[in-house]
């Protein structure tokens, strides 16, 4: 069989330009959600022609990285294709679905942490549990949300899997986003954050079953929540 002859042309500006791009991307210069530098500030910066600049973001936005939006600019969508292809995927699928993924995440990397969390990182789970209690106590939903959301991504770390961490960053905006926003009661408030304690007691004893059942009655406890609003809302 004839072996498949390797290209000798350079790859074009634009080819390199998305190259750089993406790196500047996937290494944080321009986060998720912000806006990219205007057209005219990018070519000054960059050295590059009209064409090839809007050929190589035209690249991005098809692989998902960048989103154009008329008369607003182009924002940053993913930190890269995995992010975009993951993160689109869950966002459109079954509720029960993204709860059954976020279970089975959460609850291994929980027992992981539990084996193998530093200090620090404990250190860290308890510091982020105190601001979620805070942020309930003034009643302050959406900051309690976006604790939340910090608190879950610091176990996943503390689980010490490099390739779990960078999937469940992946997913965590869809996660997140997609089964928070509704309101707790007293009753309700009370038990998620008796079972975030009930969390960091098991990592913090290295008690690798404990933390996995909390993690996963966590997630149950999401499930009957979400459940449960509609109904309450359709009541009123």
């Amino acid at each position: 069989m004839k072996p498949i002859s390797t290209p000798r042309r350079a790859a074009s500006l634009s080819a390199q330009l998305v190259d750089s791009l993406r790196s500047h991307i996937e290494a944080g210069g321009w986060p998720v959600g912000t806006r990219i530098p205007p057209e005219q500030a990018l070519m000054e910066e960059l050295g590059v022609g009209r064409s090839t600049l809007r050929e190589a973001i035209g690249a991005l936005v098809h692989l998902g990285l960048l989103e154009a939006r008329k008369g607003d600019g182009t924002y940053v969508r993913a930190s890269s294709e995995l992010q975009s292809v993951m993160v689109r995927r869950a966002s459109s699928a079954q509720r029960d679905n993204v709860l059954e993924l976020r279970t089975v995440l959460e609850e291994y990397a929980s027992g992981a942490a539990a084996l193998r969390r530093t200090e620090d990182q404990l250190h860290q789970l308890k510091e982020l549990l105190a601001d979620a209690d805070a942020a309930c106590a003034g009643a302050d939903m959406s900051a309690a949300g976006s604790v939340d959301a910090l608190f879950h991504r610091a176990v996943v770390r503390a689980s010490g899997n490099d390739l779990l961490v960078e999937v469940y960053d992946y997913l965590g905006t869809a996660l997140t986003s997609s089964l928070g926003g509704l309101p707790w009661d007293a009753a309700g408030a009370g038990e998620h954050a008796r079972l975030h304690r009930r969390l960091v007691d098991a990592i913090e004893a290295r008690d690798e079953n404990g933390a996995r059942e909390a993690a996963a009655a966590i997630v149950q406890l999401t499930r009957a929540h979400q459940a449960e609003a509609p109904r309450t809302a359709e009541g009123r």
